[in-house]
């Protein structure tokens, strides 16, 4: 089913792309930004309500990857895969549904659904309420202040990049042709009975566990000897655990050689030689920037296949063109893409100086369980060695957790080793990932352990489990020597 074949889609694109949108390009702007992702559009909000003269030039859907093929469809998703799954679980509570169907096609028509109620957010209307232009066509640089938009030349003082990335799909005889990516994944109207997912990332997790719980049987391949290689391995332990007992086939270390078309639907053999009979092929193997045809030379832009060369500002090579979002060699996350143009505007068009990367970033993997990060990752602790001091406790420590029948998983928090300043932290359970948001502040704020301490947290809530880290680590810090001057203090002391 096309875009414009769905009545739901219809009603996203109306908002998104809306036809016959009548905004020619203006000879000269102060802003110009490239792009209408997350990025873009929060470039060109901010710099039009800071009274900027401000274009936003897209080619084909504001929204970007987020609203159109990323986090808004892949949650939708991961919403219904959960009812399933709890349904089938509420037995263990003394709850009978029977059995669970699935109807696949209202599924996706959830999935559509929720895209259009989002899409007024970043709508071409709300955009320019705001003040911006919005320009659909072709942005390419002619030269280091000069742009083409529709044949048409535009001067621009400042300009931010903010184009994104797509899938990447690796050169692999009969990848290209069979398989598909998150660009495609959200198209299906039938449910595939046998999916191979190739990645073991967050998009392999998280679409190979909602496969799985609406119905497919589902084979996952990572080349790696564990999932999530970023994260926490005893996280990537637990995940591991998950999947498999749902009955997903996680194959680790194990490659992709070939994609065959057959009668019967595709054949994937593997590195090994061994065949894998399916119906779809999911290619969840990374992204790469979109910086193409952007004519970045022409205006003395640096770049690799990584991306947009950028300094702590979000600058360029050259000093009036900014790049922000997943162009611009940092982390693929759409709060990341936010976080940096947010600082970036006042970069670009006024005297402050701000550094977008030294916020500390968080992380999710939207798997049940959840895996959220936040700070230093594994390989940046295991290299402060002895410096840093780790607190753990699991999920099965807290009352609302063990209440909602999903103790699995737990907190970790790392602190420079003598201090309560937080270095990173992890959490793995049932709705994780909304435990950062505590940590984020006081990170952000120079503030350690000692303040979620300070703070009363509602009871009973998941946030204990931070609160109890802190209140763990401060305990930790009573050693016998002051345990026994304290002791001494209140023998004697004490009137």
């Amino acid at each position: 089913m096309t875009l414009e074949a769905d009545p739901h889609d219809q009603a996203m694109v109306a908002l998104v792309r809306p036809a016959g949108w009548g905004i020619t390009a203006a000879a000269d702007y102060d802003l110009v930004a490239i792009g209408g992702g997350t990025g873009g559009l929060v470039a060109a909000t901010g710099a039009a309500l800071m009274g900027a003269r401000t274009a936003l030039v897209e080619r084909q859907l504001l929204g970007g990857d987020c609203l159109v093929h990323g986090c808004v469809p892949s949650k939708a998703l991961l919403h219904a895969a959960r009812v399933a799954h709890d349904a089938r679980r509420g037995a263990e509570v003394g709850v009978d549904v029977g059995d669970v169907t699935i109807d696949f096609a209202r599924v996706m028509a959830h999935v559509r659904r929720t895209r259009a109620q989002i899409a007024p957010d970043d709508s071409a209307a709300t955009l320019a309420e705001r003040g911006a232009d919005v320009i659909f066509g072709t942005a390419r640089f002619t030269g280091p202040r000069t742009l083409e938009i529709g044949g048409r030349e535009v001067r621009f003082k400042r300009a931010i990049v903010a184009t994104g990335a797509r899938p990447f799909v690796p050169d692999i005889p009969g990848l290209a042709e069979h398989g598909l990516t998150n660009e495609q994944i959200f198209d299906l109207q039938e449910l595939p009975e046998r999916l191979v997912v190739v990645g073991g990332g967050p998009i392999g997790c998280e679409l190979g566990q909602a496969f799985r719980r609406l119905g497919s049987q589902v084979t996952l391949l990572q080349r790696g000897p564990r999932l999530l290689p970023r994260d926490d391995p005893e996280a990537s332990a637990i995940l591991l655990e998950v999947l498999r007992g749902e009955g997903i086939d996680v194959r680790l270390q194990t490659t992709l050689a070939a994609v065959h078309r057959r009668d019967d639907g595709l054949r994937v053999q593997t590195g090994d030689g061994e065949h894998i009979s399916c119906d779809q092929v999911l290619v969840a193997t990374g992204r790469i920037p979109n910086t193409q045809g952007l004519g970045l030379e022409a205006a003395g832009v640096d770049h690799t296949r990584r991306g947009i060369v950028v300094d702590g500002r979000q600058r360029t090579s050259n000093r009036r063109i900014y790049a922000v979002g997943d162009v611009a060699q940092g982390p693929n996350f759409t709060h990341a893409a936010y976080a940096q143009a947010e600082w970036t505007v006042y970069n670009a068009l006024t005297p402050l100086r701000r550094n977008p990367q030294t916020r500390p970033m968080p992380w999710a993997t939207f798997t049940d369980p959840e895996v959220a990060h936040i700070g230093l990752d594994h390989a940046a602790l295991q290299a402060l060695g002895d410096r840093v001091h780790t607190v753990t406790l699991g999920f099965d420590h807290n009352d609302r957790a063990r209440t909602d029948g999903h103790p699995l998983g737990f907190g970790r928090i790392h602190v420079r080793r003598g201090t309560d300043r937080i270095l990173a932290a992890t959490f793995v359970g049932r709705d994780a990932a909304e435990l950062l948001g505590e940590v984020a502040v006081a990170m952000t704020h120079r503030k350690g352990l000692g303040a979620i301490l300070d703070a009363i947290h509602p009871y009973p809530t998941r946030s204990w489990l931070t609160m109890y880290l802190a209140n763990e680590r401060q305990l930790q810090r009573l050693t016998p020597t002051l345990k026994t001057w304290l002791g001494r203090w209140f023998r004697w002391g004490l009137r």
